[in-house]
């Protein structure tokens, strides 16, 4: 189940990661609620001037307190995509790409992503 901008209560804290999915075994469906109160197990944050700070540091950290297994990061000022995969109590970069990469991203490294349609636009 993917979800863009959920408000998501983790312990003592609230977030609204720009996408979030959880696996269906786990969510099958969505709750009718305000919020949902699990962790999902991938976040993307796309980054702008105002929330760069915010993502990177306050929620990186918070996603692995609640073990999110996989964390991404979208500069589209910089074109880049991160990767991040769930390492014990943090998170360490498994992929780091740019511009017109085609890539095979955690956790869906199964299908290609032309990260040029990402710029797009």
């Amino acid at each position: 189940m993917l979800l863009d901008e959920s408000e998501i209560h983790l312990g003592g804290d609230v977030v609204v990661p720009d996408l979030a999915g959880w696996r269906r075994e786990r969510l099958p469906e969505v709750p009718d609620t305000p919020f949902l109160e699990l962790s999902p197990d991938w976040v993307c944050e796309v980054l702008s001037a105002s929330t760069s700070r915010i993502d990177r540091v306050l929620k990186r950290g918070i996603y692995a307190r609640e073990a999110v297994s996989h964390f991404w990061i979208v500069d589209p000022a910089a074109k880049t995509l991160e990767v991040e995969r769930l390492d014990g109590d943090s998170h360490r970069i498994v992929l780091a790409a740019s511009e017109d990469e085609k890539v095979r991203a955690e956790p869906f490294d199964a299908i290609e992503l032309d990260l040029a349609l990402l710029w797009r636009g």
